[in-house]
């Protein structure tokens, strides 16, 4: 017969072995995981009009200077100001991910914590800030991971009515789905809400990407599906979720979370880096996001021939402290923006 002494200690011992097996098996997995996107060796701004770069498994690509994304080396103009690129994925903000991911499968249901808001909940899982929050997003809907008519963001159909009749029931009483789907009941939602100072959700969300949303009717909507513009569709659709956040609940928010994560993780290892073109330096820079900001991979310069070596390093040193203070300024909107969104 076996004593309670005797059986606390076998099933310590056999938790203790659990927890082993199940440390080595994650480690295990990750470095599986881990497929190293070519790095980026040479980077050449042709005499036409692109930027020519060469990766460490001997592929090349060129780049059309007119079809990438430009802007100025400065800061913002205040320190409530998010500054948004359009930048792909570093390799360590993707391992750190899913390292994360597997340890949180370790963890029981009933010990994770429960997430009752989008930003919450992605911000829990994603880490960073709204750079962050905005870019995952993004890929999401661009690849398809994400969709505002998935099954699990439809509404139950019933006969229900609230008495007495509340706001939000009156302002959602002809949505089909948890978020707008429609443009003139976005746009419509949009307005009732920056009346009323109910805005808060989109704090962070580059102002082009309103201005499209706004300027977009259901049909030039539906020609940006069947081009197809997925990138603009995706800007628009981000700005549709986001001004229904606050209707989601607990299934769709995870419905959310789980689909950006899922698209995030697969992030493809070819991808191709993102350019960024500062005009007033006349500067092609390749950029990644990692787990903390933006980060600088590569820089090039259109007048390189006529460059000395001084004025390379000045120009080098002025786009590599404009990226810095961005970083420090994101941040810093992102810490203010989180206290006043949260207070109660």
């Amino acid at each position: 017969m076996i004593n309670a002494e005797m059986k606390s200690l076998y099933y310590k011992g056999l938790t203790t072995i659990l927890f082993l097996y199940l440390s080595v098996f994650i480690s295990l997995t990750v470095s599986a995981q881990k497929t190293m996107t070519p790095e980026i060796t040479d980077m050449v701004w042709d005499k036409g009009f692109g930027v020519r770069i060469k990766f460490s498994n001997d592929s090349n690509f060129v780049f059309n200077v007119n079809e990438l994304y430009h802007t100025r080396s400065k800061a913002p103009s205040s320190d409530n100001e998010v500054v948004y690129y359009p930048v792909g994925f570093g390799q360590t903000f993707i391992d750190q991910l899913k390292a994360k991911e597997l340890r949180d499968t370790s963890i029981t249901e009933q010990a994770k914590p429960k997430y009752m808001t989008l930003w919450s909940s992605l911000h829990y899982r994603l880490g960073g800030g709204y750079i962050h929050f905005i870019n995952c997003l993004l890929y999401a809907f661009e690849t398809g991971s994400l969709k505002l008519d998935a099954p699990l963001m439809k509404r139950p159909e019933s006969k229900w009515k609230p008495k007495p009749m509340t706001e939000s029931y009156k302002r959602t009483r002809k949505w089909e789905y948890y978020a707008p789907t429609r443009q003139k009941d976005a746009i419509k939602e949009y307005r009732i809400k920056e009346k009323n100072g109910e805005l808060k959700d989109l704090q962070g969300v580059p102002g082009e990407f309103i201005s499209l949303f706004l300027t977009t009717n259901d049909r030039e909507y539906q020609k940006l599906v069947q081009e197809p513009r997925f990138k603009d569709k995706a800007k628009i659709d981000l700005v549709r979720l986001l001004i229904a956040s606050n209707y989601l609940g607990e299934v769709q928010i995870n419905y959310i979370s789980n689909s950006v994560i899922a698209a995030v993780t697969r992030y493809a290892i070819n991808q191709l880096p993102t350019v960024i073109i500062f005009d007033d330096l006349n500067a092609a820079v390749a950029m990644t996001l990692d787990e903390k900001g933006y980060q600088i991979e590569k820089i090039v310069f259109r007048d390189y021939e006529t460059l000395d070596e001084r004025e390379e390093t000045e120009r080098k040193e002025k786009i590599y402290a404009v990226i810095h203070n961005i970083n420090e300024i994101n941040q810093q909107v992102f810490q203010k923006s989180l206290q006043n969104y949260y207070r109660p």
